[in-house]
């Protein structure tokens, strides 16, 4: 009997999946979004839509210009006014997440899925809301300076902040040889303009970054929203028992590799293997 191997990889059977996060809204997101455009990568960003939608308010973008600045990327949760998740009572932490969805879904016109807390704070309240909330992902700050996916999708631990040496992060996860592997840098566009002189956190040095980053073969480029999606329709994937077939119950595409031959298994079909 030959034995079949069957290893789980990213869309078109790449290897590796890049994504970048960035909270608050401010304004020089604008910038950001615009290094991301070129180099055709892909961002999620988390706002706040209080301050947002204040007209008074010159630190953060303005409402009327989410659709268009974001178009591409992902608009994801931050709470309405950036509190402290775990210094808050929890009808207030509830109001601030589900109003900040519903602020955000019609400035953007879609449905509002993710989030990343604020401060990097959280407890279990914050876990039973979003459950509530039906948001199927969370960021923390806790960098893992790793490449692996969550455990816990409420709990998503980056890779890195964009301030811990990532022109050396880059080449360590160009250079590593692991499906599935997945860069997960974050940050805010707004510290960029605040440290100028620093080496490791300037716009100088973020260019060089996504550049690095840019146009590889082997690599998803892909929101937080894209990877979660993707993953949990990998997951229900099911085989009969010989390894003959593979049935994708999922709407989208999902792709596999078998003795090294990449296979699309398309949504709600089955293939043989």
């Amino acid at each position: 009997m030959n034995r079949k191997s069957v290893r789980l990889v990213y869309p078109e059977g790449k290897q590796k999946a890049f994504t970048l996060s960035y909270d608050d809204g401010n304004v020089a997101d604008r910038k950001l979004v615009g290094i991301f455009n070129k180099n055709k990568l892909k961002g999620t960003f988390h706002l706040n839509s209080g301050p947002i939608l204040d007209p008074e308010d010159s630190w953060h973008i303005k409402g009327d210009e989410v659709k268009d600045l974001y178009a591409g990327h992902e608009v994801s949760i931050h709470t309405l006014t950036h509190p402290y998740p775990d210094r808050v009572a929890k009808n207030i932490q509830f109001y601030e997440i589900v109003e900040d969805r519903r602020n955000l879904e019609r400035l953007c016109g879609y449905a509002v899925r993710g989030m990343s807390y604020p401060m990097g704070t959280w407890n279990q309240d914050s876990l039973d809301i979003l459950k509530a909330a039906d948001i199927v992902y969370s960021r923390t700050t806790r960098a893992t300076n790793s490449f692996a996916l969550p455990e816990n999708w409420l709990l998503w631990h980056p890779t890195a902040h964009q301030s811990h040496h990532i022109l050396e992060l880059a080449d360590r996860f160009l250079g590593e040889d692991r499906d599935l592997s997945t860069l997960y840098v974050w940050g805010h566009s707004f510290e960029f303009d605040r440290n100028p002189d620093n080496e490791l956190n300037n716009w100088k040095m973020m260019e060089e970054f996504c550049e690095k980053m840019s146009g590889h073969d082997n690599i998803w480029y892909a929101t937080n929203i894209e990877i979660y999606d993707y993953i949990t329709a990998q997951s229900r994937l099911y085989y009969t028992m010989d390894l003959s077939k593979v049935t994708n119950p999922s709407a989208i595409p999902v792709w596999i590799k078998v003795n090294g031959t990449t296979v699309r298994i398309p949504g709600g079909a089955t293939v043989e293997i």
